[in-house]
């Protein structure tokens, strides 16, 4: 990402009307229970909901990303709670420095395919990934309308190769709205 897109992402979370998700991601919290509490990272973290919810349950959490603004949001929210997280600051296109070994690795809506290929391979022996991304359709679907910041099928099953596939789906979610979101969700372990 360049300077522009730390910016556009500063000033999302800026905005006195960002609101976004509280509550951790579906598929996390679906599939947290399946592995032992150990070093966690949340990759493209927003403002920690999901960092927040594995530090609850006891992970030792790195949580990254590009926007200095949301990790504001999300040290605030930890302090509030009692928790400690590693809060860090890094443009997620440049490889990251800390990438072994962690028990769980999260990605939700972050599209970068060689950092997930990158990730993958430093997962922990039992370890999971946890990913979920946009899906590429032809559907009237919330989400991106860029095609980049959504992936095509098949493009995650590739990434993790040499991964153990526990969860995959390609799915039309239904949404609060009433609208759907078009996802792939992978889970897969070391």
């Amino acid at each position: 990402m360049s300077k522009i897109d730390r910016e556009k992402w500063n000033q999302r979370y800026l905005d006195e009307a960002f609101d976004g998700p509280a509550e951790a991601n579906a598929l996390l919290r679906e599939w947290v229970g399946k592995t032992s509490a150990g070093r966690a990272l949340d990759g493209a973290c927003g403002a920690g909901r999901n960092a927040l919810y594995l530090a609850e349950r006891g992970f030792n959490v790195d949580a990254v990303d590009i926007s200095g603004a949301a990790l504001d949001l999300a040290r605030a929210a930890a302090q509030a709670r009692g928790l400690r997280i590693n809060w860090l600051e890094h443009d997620l296109d440049v490889p990251l420095a800390r990438t072994a070994p962690y028990r769980l690795i999260v990605i939700v809506h972050y599209v970068n395919l060689p950092l997930i290929q990158q990730l993958a391979a430093s997962l922990a022996p039992g370890g999971l990934l946890v990913c979920e991304e946009h899906l590429v359709t032809d559907e009237d679907v919330i989400g991106p309308t860029n095609p980049a910041y959504r992936v095509t099928s098949g493009d995650l099953l590739a990434a993790v190769k040499g991964l153990k596939i526990l969860h995959l789906e390609e799915v039309l979610l239904p949404q609060a709205d009433g609208r759907s979101a078009a996802l792939v969700r992978l889970v897969a372990g070391s």
